[in-house]
């Protein structure tokens, strides 16, 4: 109804520019936006004050003018002039009773839009290294990149959703390292567990992989491995220098092929391990882009080539610097070492690049908020490149901080001590945890009760909007029961007797769904969907409560059936987007 009647008043326009009483020049797009207060009417207008100016007319005189050219409509009650020249519309009955009869022929396409015109954007989230299993701080990511996807989707744009895997560098040696620590513990080899490696029981389970493929037949000996090695942490050295000296090491003593075959087999059971977890979480993914083919089809070089042609690279220190700071970043930053090794800077820079090469239009990027300095040095990159730095939307995901029993959860990946993502859905559920990591926005900290997720009560949101969705299925199985039938069309012919608080409300808050969509697409934010559903409910379960539905009166049973059903509709699709199930029974 929105779109019909800002075509009304476009054309009201069209119509004074026609005759004469408005100038040729003046052009602009009408927009409805809802007012605040239910008495200003259903829709309101700005559109007389915007064209004052240019029309050479008081805004007041010009929203009277526009206001006569449209006349009376059988799809607006009243239209009304407020302060200096704002029009709020008020809307027929019938008009709004309409959205019921569009919601039922619609049914899972109600409220989806052409507002993207199918522009293609990429959604690129999660994007954890794979040195081990998700863990619920991931899961909000998951949660909130999935659910932007579809929300952008439904909103008419063309989506492509990425996993960014990091499948080169030291975080994956590291990994590796730690395997190779853990099969010679295995083997018997009395070798002491780096403090900066992974101590998950994830990577015992690798190790015994391998010591089941290859026996105690690539051991080496406590002296070989650590001899002349510089102390670690628990010894009074430094973690981070004994790790990069054993990563050494471990090359040296393994050789390419078998240092390969085991840096392989953890990241290749890790990332099989993530790809499971994220597909039980309702999340898919059209690509799982590979790092290291950044540097395997030369793309890392290419784009240093870019910005040394470009007089924007410079050595000091045997390192090749970035001058970033010329585009907005806070210093300079290296993208080449002293020892000729690429940064995973110069990386993100070549993939970035790569996205637009490949033809998106926007591309957004989903990362914990703990990144949020790397922002301006990835807009800097882009901004020397060529590329309006607006393209890219960096959004930051809070942390989600997990209680049970009132006691918050300590998670830490490299300690091993973390809550996964897996272990989460199994105690709480898919569709509790995907709710409850979209019901506020992303840049707010969430406290996830796992109590509150798990209970079977109106407190619990999701259940609640379940529970609405299945009461509809309830009392359309009671009506049969009854031997009775639900004549839509019957219904769809007396909406007009859907007069209660509660059905005028409901009516209300359905013609709100397709702009919902739009403006949560446009900012971002799926928690507006969540809000709503969980209004959409609380209205059904009050009329619910307030209302005999299956009723003598066929005509007004059937109108209110209707309405249930268009409600039931509403909270599927809103229930999608969000990655969550519509059950029929609860």
């Amino acid at each position: 109804m929105k779109n019909e009647i800002e075509f009304l008043i476009q054309s009201a326009i069209i119509s004074l520019v026609n005759a004469g009483a408005l100038p040729e020049e003046v052009a602009a797009e009408v927009t409805l936006s809802r007012p605040r207060e239910a008495k200003h009417g259903d829709y309101a207008t700005s559109i007389a004050l915007q064209l004052a100016k240019p029309a050479r007319r008081k805004p007041r005189e010009l929203a009277e003018a526009i206001v006569a050219v449209i006349g009376e409509d059988a799809r607006i009650e009243r239209i009304e002039i407020a302060g200096p020249g704002f029009i709020n519309i008020h809307l027929s009955p019938a008009a709004r009773q309409a959205v019921i009869g569009e919601i039922l022929a619609a049914a899972e396409n109600y409220g989806r839009s052409r507002l993207g015109a199918g522009r293609k954007v990429q959604v690129e989230f999660v994007s954890a290294n794979p040195t081990g299993p998700l863990h619920v701080g991931h899961g909000r990511g998951a949660a909130y990149g999935a659910a932007l996807a579809e929300l952008l989707a439904a909103a008419g744009f063309s989506v492509h959703r990425e996993y960014y895997v990091n499948d080169a560098g030291r975080q994956m040696d590291i990994l590796a390292v730690s395997v190779w620590m853990r099969y010679l513990q295995r083997c018997g080899i009395d070798v002491p567990f780096p403090a900066n490696a992974y101590k998950g029981d994830y990577v015992r389970e690798y190790a015994e992989r391998l010591y089941t493929q290859e026996g105690d037949g690539w051991a080496v000996s406590r002296q070989q491995l650590l001899d002349n090695l510089p102390p670690d942490a628990p010894e009074g050295g430094d973690k981070e220098t004994y790790i990069d000296a054993l990563i050494a090491r471990v090359r040296e003593l393994l050789g390419d092929n078998r240092y390969r075959f085991v840096f392989e087999l953890g990241l290749n059971l890790t990332l099989d391990d993530i790809r499971d977890d994220l597909a039980a979480f309702g999340v898919e993914y059209d690509e799982w882009f590979s790092e290291r083919s950044l540097t395997e089809r030369g793309r890392v070089n290419k784009v240093i080539e870019q910005l040394r042609d470009a007089n924007l690279l410079y050595e000091k220190n045997g390192a090749l610097w970035f001058r970033s700071s010329e585009f907005g970043d806070e210093k300079d930053r290296v993208v080449q070492r002293d020892n000729g090794q690429t940064t995973y800077f110069a990386s993100d820079i070549a993939y970035h690049l790569d996205k637009f090469e490949r033809g998106f239009e926007r591309v957004i990027d989903i990362w914990g908020a703990d990144h949020h300095g790397y922002i301006p040095r990835v807009m800097a990159a882009l901004t020397a490149l060529g590329i309006e730095a607006e393209r890219l939307d960096v959004l930051l995901v809070q942390f989600a901080i997990l209680y049970r029993g009132g006691e918050r959860v300590q998670m830490s990946t490299r300690s091993g001590s973390f809550v996964t993502l897996r272990e989460l859905r199994e105690e709480v559920g898919k569709d509790a945890a995907r709710f409850f990591y979209v019901m506020r926005a992303a840049s707010q900290h969430l406290d996830f009760d796992l109590d509150l997720a798990k209970s079977q009560s109106a407190d619990n949101p999701v259940y609640y909007i379940q529970y609405a969705h299945a009461r509809v299925a309830s009392v359309m199985r009671q009506l049969a029961e009854r031997g009775l039938a639900h004549d839509r069309a019957r219904g769809l012919a007396h909406l007009d007797r859907l007069t209660s608080t509660h059905e005028q409300a409901l009516i209300n808050l359905l013609g709100r769904y397709p702009e919902l969509i739009e403006s949560a697409a446009l900012a971002a934010e799926p928690h507006q969907i969540a809000q709503y559903l969980r209004e959409l409910a609380q209205g059904f379960h009050t009329w619910y409560n307030a209302e005999q539905f299956i009723v003598e009166d066929a005509e007004l049973r059937d109108a209110r059936l209707d309405l249930c059903l268009a409600v039931q509709q509403v909270i599927c699709n809103g229930l999608h987007l969000l990655g969550v199930s519509a059950p029929e029974t609860m």
